[in-house]
């Protein structure tokens, strides 16, 4: 029966660069790409919503400071503020791995609120349009996760699943590309709402859309992973489905909030503050 199952030992590097000695890794790669095909949608959008390249390069610059920001110091304190509070330094050593997602999520809203408070951009026209992009972008991430066999499924017999060979003989949930999966798909719809449906909705609709199917999932893709941190054990959600619920209320007071300000023949344009 074993046979059956998917053997998974991929190398975490591609290829290392000659003469230099530096290895070009999956994950790496895939945080690249993420930057890249997000810029190229959202370039998109900028164009057809009237705003400039100029305007976009600086809020992507924003952006990506704000992710790694966010997902570094999420993971620290998330995960283990005591060693991090005790070893700040290593706070910085984002080169040994620990990157959390719901930190990334939220050094991205912080730092859309400090771009929104430059440029005087309508934070609520720019969330819509940036959550576009969200899912693309976790899509990639969680593929270099698969990549590296981290963040692994807990043990199952389903035919699809993955023996993770460098952890252990267990076939297990593939709860990274269950989650790839699922991004790739938010990303399609929300692609689509945006082109097609987007005068239908009143500002900050599609954010909170987007976060209530983005953390849904997250909460029940926990179901079928390995806890990240030994303190999770004795948990009756760990700390991925609690850092969920918050984004998930936000997104449903959004979409009510939204839904109430169209049915009361307020306008659906964004515009600058």
């Amino acid at each position: 029966m074993l046979s059956l199952f998917i053997h998974w030992n991929p190398s975490p590097e591609i290829f290392t660069i000659p003469g230099i000695d530096w290895p070009v890794r999956w994950y790496g790669l895939m945080w690249a790409l993420a930057f890249i095909g997000s810029h190229f949608f959202m370039n998109r959008i900028y164009r057809v919503e009237g705003r400039t390249e100029k305007e976009l390069d600086t809020l992507t610059l924003y952006v990506i400071a704000g992710t790694i920001l966010g997902a570094r110091l999420g993971h620290c304190f998330f995960y283990d503020p005591g060693y991090y509070l005790s070893h700040p330094l290593d706070i910085l050593k984002v080169y040994e791995g620990g990157l959390a997602s719901h930190g990334g999520a939220i050094g991205i809203l912080v730092a859309m609120w400090l771009y929104c408070r430059k440029t005087k951009e309508s934070w609520l026209w720019l969330f819509d349009k940036i959550v576009v992009v969200v899912p693309l972008a976790s899509m990639l991430i969680r593929f270099g996760n698969l990549m590296n066999s981290e963040i692994i499924g807990t043990p199952t017999n389903v035919p699809w699943a993955f023996v993770f060979t460098t952890v252990d003989n267990l076939p297990r949930h593939p709860a990274q590309l269950y989650e790839s999966i699922f991004c790739l798909f938010l990303f399609v719809l929300m692609y689509w709402l945006w082109k097609n449906k987007r005068d239908r909705f009143a500002p900050g609709f599609m954010f909170g859309l987007m976060c209530v199917l983005f953390f849904t999932e997250r909460i029940l893709d926990e179901f079928v992973k390995e806890n990240q941190e030994a303190f999770e054990a004795g948990m009756a959600l760990n700390m991925g489905q609690i850092l969920s619920i918050p984004f998930i209320i936000v997104g449903l007071y959004m979409m009510w909030r939204r839904k109430r300000q169209l049915d009361s023949g307020q306008g659906t344009e964004g515009s600058r503050q």
